[in-house]
Order: structure tokens, then sequence, then C-alpha cells
């Protein structure tokens, strides 16, 4: 054996009687060949691969019983690992159009890129990244501490769900890039000349394998990555089949959240989990197409199907215990003889459908349905059982061959933040620069400082222009019960000249849904309001920022242009302010001053969407900063008053202030302020309903166009909605909105007064989007899943049985939980992503909805604005995947949701927030009142169904404005 160092690359390579597996000039069969060469480039390997009878067990009715070792592949050897490298890959925010030459190639299309980063693991990486290391052959044959992924993503809204899974299979993070991201000679280059993973994994997404836009780079990394072991995910496993020749046809039925019993043969990839009826492996499937199995080529092999034609809802009517899936894993194990279509009987099975293959000779499986889902059982151990394919793949490998292999970092991928590179030929030489220009760093500091320097969250959060802010408050035992609760403190505080004001109102706090309300108005010196409006660029094919109107105290008004946009100018805003913890010592709530307002849907333009088809008539995002505010503990039935100030500056007047007229509060002033909201100043004389922006028979031809998209695959779920317009004149608005949460309370109702803008928020919404608390908790609670309240306490109770069991809510339900949970992925720590409660029944005042609860442990690099721009807008809102089927509810939809389907809530000074989704909510701007309502479109949806869905959810607060008037 004949060693040769390159000093070039400051690698050390070992030359011997056989190629490198990655850095050798493979045969142009193995590496260029056609459908079915997987067999030629195998032969290139240096020893035998064993088949044994494959191919004639396959002809046996597909009968089969793999082969005990699977298939005898080289591995490689015991990796030790050289010097952590950053990789800062750039996933493209939007799918262009493609170019198809030789290879499939993306084009230069003008897209905004988001780069991710994060630190590595380094107490685990600690040893082996210390010093480059030569492999000395005679070791034994270990393990790798970690796996290294990279992770394919098309466009898809369960991606992060895989990345959270392979971070704690693996033992650190993968690597994530967007299928248009690189062509060939890019990605081969950190594949082949690199050394940078160990195997590949293929995520879900829309569209079919068939079309170049939806699959990207995917075909031909199957095809020319024979001898990587690569994993596809649904999307990703119709690729497998499709680039060796299969057929991608409509499946008997679209499977969008529903689950189906799966039978298996015993590969290696089912290692441990159970197969067959009854036996407790159930699996969650998204699609609408699949693998003809008829079309199989010879050279790939079926291992696993559904067991019957039938699917099954997560929660029945006998299994109200959802621990396997979320958890424990059953024991049961069924031995499945053959996947014969012959029952037991001799009858003939109803027909079942392919979800599982596996390549003959590369290691190369696929799986057609979701293993990330939250409601797949044993989805964990199948990766696993990839993870173990992978290092016994390399180690048998390494056994085989006596060479010594040189490996580099691949870069840690671990959610997002938001940096562009203009050109292809930056992002590739800001690449090679990160992986080969810093490799002579190896003692800690110097890691440590290219670890920061490289770190794209750090930069981008970079403060500048630090604003020390110190917090006072004051708290008052059992006093919100004397003075009327929180409507008697708004209407005594603020009630009079409610302009300016806010206030976010827990108006239902049974059950512990809301604890906390908060209000205000326009307070001391540093007070302000935002007022933000997309361009007329950013509603068309490129982003072009808009235009940012600041109000001071004093009245004075600046506007500038955004270049950056909103979420960019609030997340430098609160990584301005300094703080002390102290100062908030003691107070049992998040919000202590920052700002207060609303973000529009159209701000979806800033987190990947390509465009918004429809301008909004309202801002697109409006807040007020607060340095002034009182809080009611509904709970202990305690006020707080607190304001916030700069060093030089003090708030004790305010507060003074507030407290003298806080406690001056009586029963007959509370009982005479509230009065005065009992009925509209000016009475309309006509009470003419809402009119509906599409007839019902427009709505009822809308859910069928969505219907025929789920069919074909471009989306999973579509969260359509419509508009109702009331002309209205001289409303007394705080009037209506005091009427309404009387009427129809809720957890995250919220008033908002902006005059300048004319307009004002009435909402009574039960959802709460997103929250990050101060231990940097972040908390979803989608709402997926309604239906009306019964006459009767009997009825009402059957109607709520009849929601619970319901397997087309269910889906509708579990399709969002796994979407909330991808997005909050992105930005939360491997691992800490889990569901506390899913599918619970919550009961409001006129109906009730099936609402779950997403929790996760926000990564120390990720901002506040950060998780709200990886998850906005809500999920519930737009279906998955989420980037699509926003486009496609754009292309159906006839005019801007506007502030509808956005959020509304704080965000505090402390990097906390809290925000809702704006539903059930009067929207008063210009002289006319706005209700927007829709519903989900998933495959089992009946158009005439959906339109009384979108009907009932408009019932409440429409009727609050025909009776207020």
């Amino acid at each position: 054996m004949k060693e040769e160092k390159k000093k070039g690359k400051n690698k050390i390579y070992i030359a011997g009687k056989t190629r490198s597996r990655r850095s050798r000039k493979r045969k142009k069969k193995g590496r260029e060949g056609g459908v079915g060469s997987g067999v030629e480039a195998a032969a290139s390997c240096s020893d035998p691969i064993q088949f044994s009878d494959t191919f004639s067990i396959r002809k046996m009715n597909l009968a089969l019983r793999l082969l005990p070792s699977e298939l005898t592949c080289p591995t490689s050897e015991n990796i030790q690992y050289a010097n952590v490298n950053f990789l800062l890959f750039k996933p493209s925010v939007r799918v262009s159009c493609f170019i198809k030459k030789d290879d499939v190639q993306p084009s230069n299309y003008d897209r905004k890129n988001v780069t991710i980063s994060c630190q590595l693991m380094h107490s685990q990486l600690e040893e082996s990244f210390k010093r480059k290391k030569r492999l000395q052959v005679p070791l034994p044959l270990q393990k790798p501490d970690f796996v290294r992924t990279l992770l394919i993503d098309n466009y898809d809204s369960y991606t992060y769900n895989i990345y959270q899974e392979l971070s704690v299979v693996n033992g650190v993070p993968p690597v994530v890039i967007q299928n248009d991201d690189w062509i060939w000679e890019e990605l081969s280059h950190y594949l082949y000349e690199e050394n940078a993973f160990d195997n590949i994994v293929i995520s879900p997404g829309p569209g079919s394998p068939a079309c170049p836009q939806d699959i990207g780079i995917c075909l031909q990394l199957l095809h020319k990555c024979w001898d990587i072991p690569v994993l596809g995910v649904c999307l990703g496993h119709q690729a497998l089949g499709y680039v060796h020749g299969a057929h991608i046809v409509h499946a008997p039925e679209p499977i969008h959240g529903r689950l189906s019993e799966v039978e298996h043969g015993g590969c290696q990839l089912f290692h441990g989990i159970p197969s067959g009826r009854n036996s407790g492996f159930k699996v969650v499937r998204y699609h609408s197409l699949v693998i003809d199995s008829k079309s199989l080529p010879e050279v790939l092999i079926p291992i696993a199907w559904t067991s019957s034609s039938s699917t099954h809802p997560f929660v029945g009517p006998k299994d109200h215990n959802i621990s396997n899936a979320l958890g424990t894993q059953t024991d049961k194990n069924v031995f499945i003889d053959s996947f014969s279509p012959k029952a037991e009987n001799g009858t003939t099975r109803s027909p079942r459908v392919l979800m599982g293959i596996k390549h003959c000779t590369r290691p190369h499986y696929g799986v057609q349905f979701h293993p990330e889902s939250v409601a797949t059982f044993h989805g964990s151990q199948i990766f696993k059982n990839f993870r173990d394919i992978t290092n016994e793949y390399w180690l048998r490998y390494r056994s085989s061959q006596s060479r010594e292999k040189c490996v580099s970092s691949a870069s840690r991928h671990c959610g997002d933040s938001y940096r562009s590179i203009n050109s292809e030929n930056s992002k590739v030489d800001h690449l090679n620069k990160v992986v080969n220009g810093h490799r002579h760093m190896v003692d800690d500091n110097a890691e440590m400082t290219r670890l920061e320097k490289f770190n794209v969250a750090n930069v981008h959060h970079e403060r500048t222009d630090r604003k020390c802010l110190k917090l006072k408050w004051r708290k008052y035992t059992h006093l919100a019960s004397q003075v009327g609760g929180a409507k008697g403190i708004f209407c005594g505080l603020f009630g009079r000249e409610p302009e300016n004001t806010f206030w976010l109102d827990s108006s239902s706090t049974e059950k512990g849904r809301a604890r906390f309300s908060f209000m205000g108005g326009k307070g001391g010196p540093l007070w302000k309001q935002l007022t933000f409006r997309l361009s007329d660029q950013s509603d068309g094919c490129s982003k072009g920022g808009g235009y940012l109107s600041m109000e001071s105290c004093q009245g004075s008004t600046e506007t500038r242009f955004l270049e950056e946009g909103f979420f960019d100018f609030l997340n430098k805003e609160l990584q301005s302010y300094h703080y002390d913890e102290k100062d908030y010592e003691g107070l049992p709530f998040d919000f202590h001053g920052g700002y207060v307002g609303y973000i529009g849907y159209n701000l979806k333009s800033e987190c990947g969407v390509a465009s918004n088809r429809y301008k909004s008539e309202t801002p697109d995002a409006c807040f007020f900063f607060v340095d002034s505010l009182v809080a009611v503990d509904h709970k202990n039935d305690n006020v707080y008053i607190l304001a916030i100030h700069e060093e030089s500056s003090s708030m004790t007047q305010w507060l003074d202030d507030a407290e003298e007229k806080l406690l001056n509060l009586n029963g007959s002033e509370i009982m005479g302020s509230e009065k005065q909201y009992l009925h509209p100043l000016t009475c309309s004389s006509q009470k003419a309903g809402f009119a509906a922006e599409k007839s019902r028979e427009q709505y009822i031809e809308d859910v069928k166009k969505c219907l025929e998209y789920i069919k074909d695959g471009e989306s999973y779920e579509l969260c359509l909605t419509t508009q109702m317009r009331k002309p209205i004149e001289n409303l007394d608005s705080l009037g209506l909105y005091l009427h309404l949460r009387e009427r129809n309370p809720a957890p995250y109702a919220a008033w908002l007064n902006f005059p300048k803008e004319d307009l004002c928020i009435c909402c009574s919404s039960p959802e709460r989007f997103l929250q990050l608390d101060r231990n940097n908790i972040l908390e979803a609670k989608p709402i997926k899943g309604t239906i009306a309240r019964g006459a009767t306490a009997e009825e009402d109770e059957q109607l709520k049985l009849k929601l619970q069991l319901s397997e087309k809510d269910q889906a509708e339900n579990l399709m969002i939980v796994d979407l909330l949970r991808n997005d909050l992925g992105r930005v939360c720590d491997p691992g800490s992503v889990h569901v506390p409660h899913l599918m619970d029944v919550e009961s409001y005042a006129t109906v009730h909805t099936m609402v779950s609860t997403i929790r996760g442990k926000k990564r120390s690099d990720a901002s506040a604005v950060d998780c709200v721009r990886a998850a906005f807008p809500g999920g519930s809102m737009t279906g998955a995947s989420k980037l699509r089927s926003m486009e496609l509810l754009d292309s159906i939809e006839s005019c801007s949701r506007g502030i509808y389907s956005g959020c509304i809530g704080f965000f505090s000074y402390n990097q906390t927030f809290d925000l809702n989704i704006v539903i059930r909510t009067v929207i008063i701007h210009d002289g006319e009142a706005s209700i927007g309502a829709g519903g989900a479109i998933v495959s089992l949806s009946n158009p005439e169904d959906e339109y009384k869905e979108m009907i009932l959810k408009t019932k409440a607060p429409a009727k609050a404005v025909i009776d207020f008037e």
C-alpha cells in the first residue's frame, strides 16, 4: 500500500489496489448508465455481490423472503472524523422552471434564498474533531458515533420532521438542501470529493417525480449515486421507482392523514417491526399517486404493502389510547407468509397498495408512507434501521477494501435564519471557502472563532445601536373582580377615548385556555405606531420589500422603504433592546411591553411564497410600540401596571396616574361606562345581512377544484377561504366588540384600534398560532375540525363524540399537526418537538372544535422573529405542503385575505411573544365590515358540507354585527 499526501487541500489519501469509493473515476457504465444500470455499476466494486435466488423468488407470486443479510454490498471502514467544517447551503424558497438538457438544472430564477446553520454538538464531537487522523487498517471494525445525512427537501411541509428524527437517530443533524439548490456537478463534489455524507434521504413533496419542477436533482442523484445508501420517502419513494422505469399512476383513492396497516417481508429496513393485520404496525399516508406494482422492473423488489384497501382513523370507537404512536411500541409480531393477494380461505383480498421497495444491488430503499408522522407507529425504528443499514454497508466496505479514508465534515443544518446570496457562483465560492479554506484551524479557540464567523444566525442577528430598557411594575392583589374585571378596567381607563388602544383579551378562561389579558393606549415617550405596506413589486414575481410609516408619540410621521421587508426590520428592532432579567422577576406573564398589533396574510411573501396575487386593502402589518400597559391575571384576580423606559428617563408619573385611576374605579362608574356601549351611538334603520364574495355555487366549484389538485398530488390539504362583506355607517366599533365578546367569548380575543388607518379589529379567535415563553418553549395550538353545538345536553354530547371519531376531521387535524411539527422543527433543538395533546375536543359558545398542542425548545441561535417567520402563516390556514398550497389557493380565491388568516398578539421587548390566528373576526375598515371564513379541503371532503361549515364559522361574528346595529 502506498501513501500519498496532497498538500493542496490538506488531505491524506491512501492508494491501494482498489479505488476509493468516492474519489475514484468510475466506469462509464456504472456512472452514466440508464435504467437498469445498477448491476453493471455494482460490477465495479471489488467484491462480488451475492444474489442467491433473489430473482427467482421475486417471480413466485411476490412471495418474498428477503435474504437474511439483505444483499452483500461493499461498505466502508470504521470512520473517524476530521475537523468540523460548516457548509452553509442556500435553500431557495420556491421551485422555479427547469431547463432540460443532458441533466436537470435549475434556471436562474430570481428568488430569495434562506441560509441555515447550526453549531455542532461539541461535547459529542470534541475528541474526533481535534485533528485529521490517519485511519489504520488493522483497527477493529466499529460503528461510528454518528451518521452524516444529506436530506433533500422537495419543498415539502414535513421535511423538518424527518430532520428532527434523523438528528436524534444519527447523533448529529443532517444537512438540508432543496431539490433545486445544486446542479449535479456541485453536489457530486461534496458527495465524492469531500466525502461529506454517509447516506441520503429524499423527502416527500407535492407533485410527481415525472415533473422536473417537482423532483429537481433527485432523479440524477438516484441514478448516479449507486454506491451511497439512499432512503426515499413518499415522493422520494416514487422517484426511486420512476428512475428505474416504473410507472407512476393515481392511487385507488387519495389518502391524506389516514392510517393503514402494513405488511412487510422481513427486509432489514423493517427489522424489529411487526407486520400485518392487527399487528400494531399502522402508518400515516399522504399521497394521491403510487408506483404501479405491475410495472416494477427486475431491479426493484417490493418489500411492503398495505394489509388491505381499508384505512383507519387514528382514534376509533374502541381505541382511545394513543400511546403507541406517540411513544411506546407494541410487542406484537405477526409472521407474514407472502405478499400474495390470496387470503387464508382462498378468496381474493381487496387491492393493496405498494408501500415499500428496495433496489436489488444498490443500497437504495423507498417507503410510500410517512415514518416521520406523529401518528405512525414504529416510525423512529425505520430511521434507526436505515442508520444501521448505512453503518453496516460502510463497515462491510471497510472489511473488503484495505484503504484509508479521508473524511471531511459536513455542515449541520439546524433550522432557518435568513440571508440572501445573489448568484450561483457566489454560493459555490462561499461554500468552498467554508469547507476548504479553514481546515487548518484545529485548536479549540480557532475552531470556535470559525464557527462564530460562519454561523449565519449570529451574523444576521448582530446587534447595533442597543437600547437599554428598564421595567417598573406594581401589583394589586384581588383587585380585578372589585373593579369589574378586564372589561370594567378597559372601559374605565381607555373606553372614553378608544383611539390608539389595544386589548389582548382572554374573554374565555375556562379549562386554563388562557389566563392573562393585556390592555393599553397611547403612552409615554417610547410609544410609536408602525404601519407597513408591501410594495407593488412584492405582489409580483420578485420580492420588493415595502413602505414603513412610523408615527411618534408627538404625532410626527416618518416613512421609509424597507428593502428587506418587515420581518427583518422587526427582528433588528427587538435585537436592539438590552434589558435586565431581574426587572421582571416575580411577574407571572411574559409580556412586559413592546410591540402589539397584527401581521396580515400577505406577509407570506416574506416567508417563502413567490408572490401575492392580490393586494390587501388594509395595511399588511400594523403595530404599536407599547411602553405602558395594564395586565389582568384571571386565575388569581390580580391586576398589574407596567411601564418601560430608557435609563435616562422615568415612567413613575404614569404609574402613579394609572394607579390612582385604577383604585378610584367604583361600581357606579363601571356600570356607567359599560352602559355607553350597550347600544350603538347611531343605529341603522336597515339590518341588511352580509354579502358573500362568492356565491354558494362558486364556492362549491372552488371546493371541487381543490379536490382535483389533491387527486393529482399537488397538495395534501387546501384551506379554502372566502370573505363576507357588509357596508356600515357610524358604527360604534368598541360597542360592537364588547357585544361580540359577550356573545362569543374566546381565549385569544383581541381589540385593536388604528384611527389613522380608519381600522378597527374585533377578534374572537379560539386559536393560538404560536407562543414563545421566557423558558424558550414554543407552543402551537392548531384547530382543525369543527361542529355545531347541540340544542340539548344529550345531542351536544353526541355531536362532540361524532367530531372526536370523524376520520375526515382527524385527517385534517393530523395533517396540520405534522405541518406545525415541521415548522417548529426548523427552529427547535433536535428531539425537542413533541405533541402533548393530540386531537382534543374543546367546546365554545357555538361550536365544538378539535385542537392539538405542539411544543418544542427553541434553538439558542434562533430569534423570536425567526420562529414566527418559520411558521407563518399558520398551517391551519394554508394546508400542506404549505408553499404549493398557498400558491394554489391564490389561484382559486378571488381576493386578498388581508388581516384574516394572519395573526394578532405581542412581541415583548425581552424576545417572548404570543400570537393568535385571525379567525372569527370582524374587520371594520373604510365604512365596511368584513368577515373571513373557510375550511380545510381534504380528499374526504364533501363540497356541500364544506360550504355549510364555512357558513357556520361566520355565524357568530356576523350575527353580532347585525344584532348590534
